[in-house]
């Protein structure tokens, strides 16, 4: 694999992308199977978390212990990252140590940044394990998903991500701009709605426009539910924040105060049985998880024949063991 790190799949080809799919079903198969292959044993990943993480954190060490290696769980407060050690320093030591470093860092305006900072000074691959702008391991999970589903029948699908309004924390933008620029090199149609208060970032739909256009895919956003959902074959409610110009939660309370109260202002934005019904019969329901439950989408569609988000969440696993052993091999 020519790609020694990742950090965005939005310079991955769809051969490339399909490499690993192709390795991810064979992963689950054997382990479906009960077969043990160890291509990474003895060898390290370094993960560093910025924030809590479940599928993410999970999947890859479960990854690295089902391949044959090990995975170390830090944070910063575990490193000397908290007294100031540059991103250089800590890249250059940590390639001496092992084979890979996955770091997790959404701080809008510094996660992305800090990655490619790794990157610069890394000898070995650096791996986004979620920022504030990309989230390549959740991305090909759902394509992973979608594959599974519709049996790889997936030119012209219409796949509708929708901004939903949720009373948790304030969420990435990494998501849906991950599945913008994974979908549409599969053929895949794409409608988006959102508020215009929480668009996405311009850079990110121009990227994704010039995929969609490459291969001759639908691209739409618009600014309600209703025309997002019509005829969909895939739907993701999704809330993500107003995070423009919001570099880092600490000491930004009262603008966190004002996007919170913003997305009050949109509480009939969930994804409820009513809804549904415009979408296609059947359609399939996705989400990253965790879910807001009740403001994002409905217990009962969640819980539904039709969702998928625990097939979404184990793919998380067998496509984790794909990239790990491409990158780490």
């Amino acid at each position: 694999m020519k790609h020694k790190h990742l950090i965005s799949f939005s310079n991955w080809s769809a051969d490339e992308i399909n490499e690993i799919l192709e390795l991810s079903t064979q992963l689950k198969q054997k382990r479906k199977n009960g077969e043990i292959i160890e291509p990474l044993k003895q060898k390290t990943l370094f993960m560093l978390f910025y924030e809590q993480s479940t599928r993410t954190r999970n999947s890859l060490e479960a990854a690295m212990t089902q391949l044959g290696g090990h995975a170390h769980d830090l944070t910063v407060e575990k490193m000397q990252i908290s007294h100031g050690e540059t991103a250089k320093d800590t890249a250059k030591v940590l390639s001496r140590m092992g084979e890979a470093i996955a770091v997790r860092n959404c701080f809008f305006n510094q996660g992305n940044k800090y990655l490619n900072q790794l990157k610069e000074h890394s000898d070995i691959p650096v791996i986004s394990m979620q920022d504030d702008i990309y989230h390549p391991l959740q991305a090909i999970a759902d394509m992973m998903t979608i594959n599974e589903v519709f049996y790889s029948q997936v030119t012209h699908l219409k796949v509708s991500i929708c901004w939903t309004y949720a009373t948790t924390h304030l969420k990435p933008l990494s998501v849906p701009h991950s599945q913008l620029l994974m979908f549409p090199k599969f053929g895949i149609d794409l409608s988006i709605a959102h508020p215009p208060e929480f668009p996405l970032m311009p850079e990110v739909i121009e990227k994704s426009e010039a995929i969609a256009q490459d291969n001759q895919t639908q691209l739409n956003f618009v600014d309600n539910l209703e025309a997002a959902l019509d005829q969909a074959d895939i739907i993701i409610p999704k809330n993500w924040g107003g995070f423009l110009g919001v570099e880092n939660f600490k000491g930004r309370e009262e603008q966190i105060r004002a996007i919170k109260s913003k997305q009050n202002d949109y509480q009939n934005w969930i994804l409820d049985e009513k809804l549904y019904k415009l979408a296609k019969p059947n359609a399939k329901i996705m989400h990253a998880l965790p879910a807001d439950r009740n403001h994002e989408v409905t217990d009962r569609l969640l819980d539904s024949e039709n969702s998928v988000i625990y097939q979404e969440a184990e793919n998380r696993l067998h496509t984790a063991k794909a990239i790990l052993t491409y990158l780490m091999t």
